[in-house]
């Protein structure tokens, strides 16, 4: 058994440091693992000794005979061409066909990030009426967000998306109860003013879940769940196809868990938009 797949196998007995710290060692796997203590800790948020504590709930002698495994791994040739792929080369021959297979191997690799069991955990949390949902992201990402509460608001009421206006914030803030979900979608580059903002959600008591980076987010010291997706095509421009397709497959999957209240929703949706059409005409 691989490193990756213990991580995967103890998903669900994890705490949210140790969550934090499995997406992080799974965010650029097997690589992360093999720096040093101090790194890694500073990377992900935690404590040298939360890893060793980590470490031994997996079932190792620490984190040296982790990195020992990461080394065996590597010189047995356990491990994705696509995680050895060396991102800065060329495409070659056919752009369009290149960049397509480049983003098609991020998307593969994000499945490899991100376990069944944060998968799950995440769309119980975004599912649950009981919950507001509001989602935001950066500059460029927030595109990300948007996505993400049109279809989400299909299946379920209470989801809001915070506009990029900061006028907007407080009133956002003011609605936030403890124990409402934020989803919150940051990339390198990140911007200082969103990480203050998670800062405050996090004193309401919110479950902030993050989509980021392999670098991470500095919003991840105040998440509960950490979707690391690769973003580097190679190429002057990231690209986010693997974040979309996660976003996706979290919305569609809370789609089929809440059936016929998503069913009601978007029919009366239809309805409504077939009044308005005909109104205008």
């Amino acid at each position: 058994m691989t490193v990756r797949t213990t991580i995967s196998a103890a998903s669900d007995s994890l705490t949210q440091s140790e969550r934090k710290l499995a997406a992080t060692l799974l965010s650029n796997y097997p690589f992360k693992g093999l720096l040093n203590i101090q790194e890694l800790a500073e990377e992900a948020g935690v404590s040298a000794a939360s890893i060793s504590r980590f470490t031994i709930k997996l079932g190792l002698d620490g984190y040296a005979d982790m990195q020992r495994k990461l080394l065996e791994e590597l010189r047995s040739g356990d491990i994705s061409p696509v995680d050895l792929h060396d991102r800065s080369t060329r495409i070659e021959g056919s752009f369009l066909a290149g960049f397509l297979a480049r983003a098609a191997a991020q998307i593969e690799s994000a499945g490899d990030a991100i376990t069944d069991g944060q998968f799950d955990r995440i769309t119980a949390l975004l599912s649950d009426p009981r919950r507001q949902v509001f989602a935001m992201g950066g500059r460029i990402s927030d595109t990300i967000a948007r996505h993400m509460t049109f279809h989400l608001a299909q299946s379920r009421e209470n989801v809001h998306h915070i506009a990029r206006d900061p006028e907007s914030w407080p009133v956002h803030l003011l609605e936030m109860k403890p124990g409402d979900v934020v989803f919150l979608v940051d990339f390198r580059r990140y911007e200082h003013a969103l990480e203050r903002l998670a800062q405050a959600m996090a004193r309401k008591r919110v479950k902030i879940v993050l989509l980021t980076d392999s670098w991470l987010s500095p919003i991840k010291n105040h998440a509960a769940e950490v979707l690391a997706v690769p973003i580097e095509t190679g190429t002057i421009w990231d690209s986010y196809a693997a974040a979309l397709a996660i976003v996706e497959a979290i919305v569609a999957r809370i789609a089929e868990l809440t059936w016929e209240q998503t069913r009601e929703r978007i029919e009366m949706w239809d309805a409504t938009r077939a009044l308005i059409t005909e109104t205008k005409t």
